[in-house]
């Protein structure tokens, strides 16, 4: 990658004219108001159903069919009657062809060669067919133009995180965000927490004030290593990156923006704000493909003085941690399902199922990835469209702020991302030479920011 690219310098934080519409849209003013204490709260989401009501017969599409892109498509028949996916999308025949192998095989769901599409203009193809709503789920990168195809399509949308993986393309959903709002469309994003019942119960008691305010806390995903695909002597350089392309900042955004998302999702939501600055560190130990880091910790300071650190890695044999805590001044939580006192007693504990015997499961009677589709029908069968790609494209951005200060070395802010012009990945996709040179960034060399 370009040096520049990676590590921006004042002049990539200039107002783009074009964008600078965009960028006032989320600028502070539109920012959601924070939790105060004994503060009634009434949760915007429809209501948690086991199952969609039934009504008009739905059918999706999927664009993107690797594990995520077939998860998702299995999420989405579980969730009601009258679902069907009958057309999809991918760069590559063999996914299309495990894909669709899947989708028989579990869910006896047969779609016609007629109706799977490959290349990089595959998406436009699926996007005429007669669908109700579409499926994103290819890597990153192609996100943003992906959902701007499917909102002026007129399609209700599922889309996988993150939305973006530079400045330009988050500002970009954002505004295709706000058009699918004017047309009314259903927006469901993969931020799944947000539909998981034991983290909203959680939310509703700190948004009561029961922790009183909050002023600091904590959120890690720290595992081992994910993935990586060894390249082929028969496939090109851009097949071998798209292949790879959790390993690639250009099609993922790096971990911190691809993974450790959630997480910052969940602190935000909390919070009911988004930071205004970020001073962060990482590093690249041991990956063996790609050009990322693997490691990344971020002090990001929320408006009233809150810091919250964040902290993410992909390294093996190391302590793993995914979790994120709030402590406010009269309590903290695990934003799960537990709250504690200050001296460390219990006070609330979402209540889990229980089985036959009466013992308690620690399992919910929905799963949040089947929850998050059931959310999605609902709104569309009863009419009442729920859009939540405003929230997961703030914490997009915070993230890919974390990013950006761990590259430079530098403090970044809100603000300058929001005006920043960067972006990354090749001017041209073609199946062929990739025309973007690799370079791992290293803090402290870069220009002033």
């Amino acid at each position: 990658m370009k040096k520049e690219q990676h590590n921006p310098s004042r002049r990539h934080f200039l107002v783009n004219a074009s964008l600078a519409g965009t960028a006032g849209i989320i600028g502070a003013a539109a920012l959601l108001e924070g939790c105060s204490k004994k503060k009634k709260v009434e949760y915007p989401f429809p209501p948690l159903l086991d199952k969609a009501p039934d009504g008009k017969p739905l059918k999706a599409a999927v664009i993107g069919c690797g594990g995520r892109g077939t998860g998702a498509a299995i999420n989405f028949l579980n969730a009601g009657n009258d679902l069907s996916i009958v057309a999809c999308a991918d760069m590559f025949q063999d996914r299309i062809d495990k894909f669709r192998a899947q989708l028989k095989e579990e869910k006896k769901v047969e779609i016609p060669d007629d109706k799977c599409f490959i290349g990089f203009d595959a998406y436009k193809k699926v996007l005429e067919l007669d669908i109700d709503l579409v499926i994103l789920a290819t890597p990153p990168y192609f996100r943003a133009e992906h959902f701007r195809a499917a909102v002026e399509a007129k399609k209700h949308v599922f889309t996988e995180k993150p939305v973006a993986v530079d400045p330009v393309g988050a500002r970009a959903f954002l505004a295709a965000a706000k058009k699918a709002e004017t047309l009314g469309l259903t927006v469901v994003t993969g931020t799944q927490r947000r539909h998981q019942r034991n983290y909203i119960e959680t939310f509703r008691k700190v948004a009561e004030g029961t922790i009183g305010d909050l002023v600091g806390g904590n959120c890690y995903w720290n595992q081992s290593k994910l993935w990586h695909v060894n390249p082929k002597k028969e496939w090109s350089e851009m097949e071998c990156m798209l292949r790879d392309w959790v390993n690639w900042c250009w099609l993922s955004g790096d971990h911190i923006v691809e993974q450790h998302i959630h997480n910052i999702d969940v602190i935000n939501w909390f919070l009911g704000k988004y930071p205004v600055s970020a001073v962060a560190f990482g590093s690249r130990q041991r990956r063996v493909t790609g050009d990322q880091y693997d490691n990344f910790s971020v002090d990001f300071v929320y408006e009233g003085n809150i810091h919250i650190h964040s902290m993410c890695r992909q390294i093996n044999d190391c302590t793993n941690n995914v979790s994120e805590y709030l402590r406010g001044t009269e309590g903290y939580t695990n934003c799960e399902d537990t709250i504690w006192k200050p001296d460390g007693t219990v006070l609330w504990q979402f209540e889990y199922p229980k089985n036959e015997k009466g013992e308690v499961v620690r399992e919910l009677k929905v799963n949040p990835y089947d929850q998050e589709h059931i959310d999605l029908v609902t709104a569309i069968r009863t009419n009442k469209p729920f859009n939540e790609a405003e929230n997961t494209v703030k914490s997009n951005i915070a993230a890919i702020m974390g990013r950006m200060s761990a590259y430079t070395g530098k403090e970044v802010t809100w603000d300058e991302v929001m005006q920043s012009e960067l972006k990354i990945g090749p001017a041209e996709m073609v199946l062929g030479k990739v025309n973007y040179p690799v370079v791992i960034p290293v803090p402290g060399s870069a220009p002033e920011v």
